[in-house]
């Protein structure tokens, strides 16, 4: 179904000079404002995202191979900057945005899409523009920096989603990228846990915290319930995630703000990724899932979890669950499936360390024994 509808997508950028429309198949066109030509950030970097989740999901180079004159379409159309900024977005252009410095973000979305055009391009042997988009990304970074990173190493965008964006892309040095989870960390803390991303950082938070040491707070980030954040729609009764924060007022009125809401949006539903990846712990290694990790992060009060993924290859299952052992250790218990020529990483807590192996294709039965981290549950800061 998404690769028909790629098609659609690419058959709208001819109609539209090379970009795309805001929703394919095109039904914006007797729209005097939606049916504009207006190149958009992130949205639009579908041309180049898609193709891809859908190459990882499947390991099919033909589908990159179908694909690659629309996403160089896309990269050869937007509107670039000039002179210092030239490999970064035209400052000018519209683009959809919240607090967080617009040029910042859309720029972030641009340098990965520049990586992937890279990594694709090996994929299918096009050496030439493999060297053109190497050229393109390196100097794009290299303006990035100069234009939103201080020379100590601080982001001119000081938000949740401008660090998130900047650990998670890979923007940062290695310096730069461990003051940005240390900073990242007091903002979350400091906002008593409550987010304050929108639909571009949202997915990143707490994949940002995870990924730079700090897994409780991201579970506690994950498990706040007043408003704005996750649960607090579920406080409300809620069985559907809304397109804001705060749709509904803690009186159950309605949030109308200058716009309708919707009741059913996905947007802050991709912490879905967070909860496979992180509290479950299943995480891709290899295009197809030929290979894959289960590695559950051992954290908050989670003391069990489930996931199952249909992958290329079938059906990928597991759950695990910890039980206390007397003298204050944990035990943990694992039973994952591994699909017919497919390889899992395990990847357990073992006392203060881990436990390393990889498992092939079979139904296994794996434990070990750990101290679980006690700091929990963290406090908050005082805003100032």
């Amino acid at each position: 179904m998404i690769r028909n509808w790629l098609i659609d997508v690419e058959f709208d950028q001819y109609l539209l000079g090379g970009v795309p429309s805001m929703v394919s198949p095109n039904s914006t066109l007797t729209d005097p404002i939606w049916c504009r030509r207006v190149p958009c950030a992130i949205w639009h970097d579908v041309t180049i995202l898609a193709p891809w989740d859908l190459y990882k999901e499947t390991g099919d180079k033909a589908i990159l191979s179908r694909q690659y004159k629309s996403m160089t379409i896309w990269m050869r159309v937007f509107p670039r900057g000039k002179v210092s900024l030239a490999h970064l977005w035209h400052p000018t252009v519209f683009q959809l945005g919240g607090a967080t410095d617009a040029g910042m973000v859309f720029n972030m979305f641009l340098i990965q899409s520049l990586d992937l055009m890279v990594q694709i391009s090996v994929i299918l042997d096009k050496t030439a523009e493999q060297e053109f988009y190497v050229k393109d990304c390196q100097a794009a970074r290299e303006e990035f920096q100069a234009e939103f990173v201080t020379a100590n190493g601080r982001l001119v965008s000081d938000s949740q989603a401008s660090h998130a964006l900047a650990i998670c892309l890979d923007m940062l040095t290695p310096s730069q990228r461990n003051r940005a989870g240390e900073r990242l960390v007091e903002l979350v803390r400091k906002n008593e846990f409550k987010i304050s991303t929108g639909f571009a950082g949202t997915p990143y938070v707490c994949a940002a915290l995870a990924t730079t040491g700090n897994i409780q707070v991201a579970y506690a980030m994950l498990l706040e319930k007043k408003c704005p954040s996750w649960l607090y729609p579920v406080t409300m009764g809620t069985t559907t995630l809304w397109e804001r924060w705060d749709s509904m007022h803690p009186d159950g009125s309605i949030n109308s703000g200058n716009m309708k809401t919707s009741f059913n949006h996905y947007a802050y539903g991709a912490i879905a990724k967070f909860l496979y990846e992180k509290v479950a712990g299943l995480q891709q290694l290899e295009p197809g899932w030929t290979k894959f990790r289960i590695a559950p992060q051992i954290g908050a009060d989670f003391e069990s979890a489930s996931a199952g993924h249909e992958s290329w290859y079938g059906l990928i299952t597991f759950s695990w669950e910890t039980k206390v052992m007397d003298g204050g250790k944990e035990e943990i218990f694992l039973e994952p499936t591994i699909p017919n020529d497919t390889r899992a990483e395990i990847v357990l807590p073992q006392d203060d360390g881990e436990l390393r192996q990889e498992v092939g294709s079979e139904r296994w039965n794996l434990r070990s024994t750990f101290i679980r981290n006690h700091n929990w549950p963290v406090t908050a800061l005082p805003p100032k």
